[in-house]
Order: structure tokens, then C-alpha cells, then sequence
């Protein structure tokens, strides 16, 4: 992964974690070890799922960048829909409260939706790459006669 899309990642996956973690802690003062389990739980899933969601999209966009912005609308919900079935999974789990899973679920997007678009606002990415070998010879402009 080229470092703009490690830094992106790192940018996303911190304040998600931090976001996880706090959750966590509440959770496990209000609903006991479980809560705090399935806090952790969630926001794992979450940092799992969508990390891997911009690895695939950003494989995708060096590889077929004419598919780039379908991709990414088709993964968004890919995603959600993903997590919305792993909800539906682990909602009669005994392993650990399944309120304070869906409840760190729920915040761990948007605290990485959110960070991920802080990343990309703060990013300072090239619109057009400079080819040197097409800026050697200059073209001709304007009419001929």
C-alpha cells in the first residue's frame, strides 16, 4: 500500500479505535465485562470491514479507474449490508451483549466515515500526474494560417 493510502488508513482506523475504546469503557460501566466485550467485538468488525473496503477500492482504483466511483458506491453498501448481517448474526449471542455490539457498530462507522473524510479533505493529491516525457516538445496552439 503506497504511504498516502497508509496514512489515509491510519487516519481512519485511530479515531475509530479511540471512538471504540470510549465506548467500551462506558459500556462496560453500564452493562458489566460483556458490554465492554461486545463494544470491543464491534469495533473491531468495523475497522476490519472497512479497512479492508479501502484496500479493495484502492486496488481498484489504480487497476480499473474507470470503475472507481461505482466500486465505491457499490462497497459502501456492500458493507453496511454486511454489518447489518452480522448485527442479525450476533443478536442472540451469549458471548457478550449484543446492544453494546450493535451500539459500538453503530458509532465505529461513523467515527470512520467521518475521519476518512477528514483524511481526504486534509490530502494533498495530485488531480492530473505531470508525464515529463509529453512536456518536452511543445504542442502547437491555435490556427495554423
Amino acid at each position: 500500500m503506497p504511504s498516502q493510502d497508509t496514512r489515509t488508513l491510519l487516519q481512519s482506523a485511530v479515531p475509530t479505535a479511540a471512538a471504540g475504546a470510549i465506548v467500551a469503557v462506558v459500556t462496560g460501566v453500564v452493562a458489566g465485562g460483556k458490554g465492554a466485550l461486545g463494544a470491543v467485538v464491534g469495533t473491531a468488525v468495523v475497522i476490519a470491514f472497512m479497512g479492508l473496503g479501502m484496500f479493495v477500492l484502492q486496488r481498484t482504483a489504480k487497476s480499473l479507474p474507470q470503475l472507481f466511483q461505482a466500486m465505491g458506491l457499490m462497497l459502501y453498501v456492500a458493507q453496511l449490508l454486511l454489518l447489518l448481517i452480522f448485527m442479525g448474526l450476533f443478536k442472540d449471542t451469549t458471548l457478550f451483549n449484543p446492544k453494546t455490539f450493535a451500539l459500538a457498530l453503530v458509532v465505529a462507522t461513523i467515527a470512520w466515515m467521518a475521519s476518512q473524510a477528514r483524511a481526504h479533505m486534509k490530502a494533498k493529491i495530485l488531480y492530473v500526474e505531470p508525464d515529463s516525457a509529453q512536456n518536452d516538445k511543445p504542442e502547437k496552439s491555435g490556427s495554423s494560417t
